[in-house]
């Protein structure tokens, strides 16, 4: 089994995520999935697996190489080495949750927050 294919399996576990979830978030369907986790699988190209990264809450580059940490400590990362720019934990966890949300609710999210700023 490939390195990125058993962190791609180990991050998606970690997360608790079923494959057709992943693959949902992502944007791809489950048997590509399937095949990113498969010991003579293909490989994602550079845009899924940094969705893969944001979906799975792991370091993108733990992912791709192996290097630093699985997750890395929230406290000493800076706003672009997770990237984003949140001023503290509750704006980081929102938008992380946020980035996971599909379009459409999305916009619901955008138009709540709205009205309670409002």
């Amino acid at each position: 089994m490939s390195a990125l294919s058993i962190r791609i399996r180990k991050a998606r576990l970690s997360a608790r995520l079923s494959q057709a979830e992943l693959a949902r978030r992502v944007g791809v369907k489950r048997s590509a999935v399937t095949q990113w986790e498969h010991p003579f699988g293909t490989t994602p190209n550079m845009h899924h697996l940094l969705q893969i990264a944001v979906e799975a809450g792991v370091s993108a580059e733990w992912l791709a190489t192996a290097r630093g940490a699985m997750r890395p400590d929230a406290g000493d990362a800076t706003g672009a080495e997770r990237g984003e720019h949140a001023h503290d934990e509750a704006e980081s966890d929102l938008l992380m949750r946020f980035r996971r949300l599909p379009a459409q609710k999305r916009r619901i999210a955008l138009r709540i927050l709205d009205a309670l700023a409002g």
